[in-house]
């Protein structure tokens, strides 16, 4: 059974759902877990591309999107519908609904920020989730200036 976390940013914290992906990837690699990050089109996927790339000078984040790098090479991979098949450790979705495919995933990861459209979708599908046995846990989060080098 997968465990649900949601991580939604304080309201006075600065940045937006995927510089707070950009920190889970961060996190979750520091325990060599594999990550596929569920992106709601491929604009969001190109976006999220591009700060993995400038998250923090002093470190590197091994990434690419599904379909343009080796997913067996790469242990963070960017996808729109849930290829490949063989990635089950951790799922962070940025679309709207809850994935048809989260729970063959040990661990999912809902980034939500302060955006109203967001929180909404957010919290239907902590319902959801919910609502099929998966217990959802609620994490605040504040991001500060110091986690991204770019700011």
């Amino acid at each position: 059974m997968p465990r649900i976390d949601f991580y939604t940013l304080e309201p006075d914290s600065p940045g937006d759902r995927y510089l707070l992906t950009c920190r889970l990837v961060e996190r979750t690699r520091a325990e060599n877990l594999r990550v596929l990050i569920h992106c709601p089109d491929l604009t969001a996927a190109r976006h999220l591309d591009r700060l993995l790339w400038t998250w923090r000078q002093a470190s590197f984040i091994p990434h690419g999107l599904v379909g343009q790098t080796d997913h067996e090479l790469t242990p963070v991979l960017i996808g729109l519908d849930g290829t490949p098949e063989a990635e089950t450790q951790v799922l962070i979705n940025l679309a709207p609904a809850a994935p048809p495919f989260f729970s063959r995933f040990a661990r999912v990861c809902e980034p939500v920020d302060q955006d109203p459209t967001v929180r909404a979708a957010a919290r239907e599908r902590f319902r959801f989730y919910r609502d099929q046995g998966f217990p959802p846990a609620h994490h605040p989060v504040r991001l500060t200036p110091g986690d991204a080098d770019a700011w």
